[in-house]
């Protein structure tokens, strides 16, 4: 109810902006007559008007002129070029909500003239509904503004406000990266079942259900993630035969080493901005 009425627009609808339209749409927390996007090729212009019977425009100003919360999701590198045609398309009472990689909220404040601005970090799994999402918000956004963004990004899964605009490179690392991590270990994990001798199909189910469940498990149980470890890890036994292995590799390291690698890049990133 409290996006009742209030226009919204996507600048750079792809994969992302997408999943925050077809979540609003499906939370029925806007109606399609209430979302205006905005991109470059035709293409994509019907694609998204056929799919979700919203209105669309090839003009970034337009749309920035448009809505009352203002969602920025194109790609980092073209940040230099989109933003400074929407500099004075902002009413003061509009509420600009980023989705950028690395993106600061005084980069956003100076290039548009425009202090009320909330930087987000969502991640993949927001594309069906459960995403985690890290967002912070200048001081000058308001407390309804704040429930705007609340609402708007809750349905791309959960949501969490922090006070601090550090940790949205950190979150940028830990969930905007994570499911990067998982993949990977996936892909591993399914390689070797079908390097032991079991067809793709079968190490596919047995790996995605198994970390799906182990997931969930975390979730209920709320004990911490190294006591699970331990309770399945028998002496002498197959588990803790494997975690010996993975231990020698340095996995901890390894891992620790990639998400500090993804920190850096992330405040790289927000230099560039």
């Amino acid at each position: 109810m409290i996006l009742r009425d209030l226009q919204v627009s996507v600048i750079g609808p792809g994969a992302m902006g997408e999943a925050i339209i077809s979540g609003l749409l499906r939370h029925e927390l806007v109606s399609a007559d209430q979302i205006l996007v905005s991109h470059p090729r035709e293409e994509r212009r019907r694609e998204l008007q056929s799919r979700y019977r919203i209105a669309v425009s090839a003009d970034n100003v337009e749309a920035a002129h448009w809505g009352r919360v203002v969602i920025l999701a194109v790609k980092p590198q073209t940040l230099p070029r989109v933003l400074p045609p929407l500099r004075g398309s902002l009413r003061d009472d509009d509420l600009l909500i980023s989705v950028i990689a690395g993106a600061t909220l005084r980069g956003f404040a100076d290039a548009l003239d425009h202090p009320a601005v909330v930087r987000s970090m969502p991640n993949t799994p927001a594309q069906i509904g459960e995403g985690m999402t890290v967002w912070t918000a200048a001081s000058e956004v308001s407390e309804t503004q704040r429930g705007w963004a609340r609402t708007v990004l809750s349905a791309l899964g959960r949501e969490l406000e922090v006070d601090n605009e550090q940790y949205l490179d950190m979150a940028t690392a830990l969930n905007g990266t994570g499911p990067a991590y998982f993949f990977l270990m996936m892909e591993a994990m399914i390689d070797a079942g079908v390097h032991m001798g079991l067809s793709r199909r079968i190490a596919e189910e047995l790996v995605l259900q198994t970390m799906l469940g182990s997931v969930r498990y975390a979730q209920q149980s709320g004990v911490h993630p190294a006591q699970l470890r331990n309770a399945v890890t028998s002496p002498g036994g197959t588990s803790a035969a494997a975690i010996s292995e993975l231990e020698r590799g340095g996995m901890r390291t390894v891992l620790a080493d990639a998400i500090w690698a993804a920190y850096r890049r992330s405040v790289e990133l927000g230099k560039r901005s």
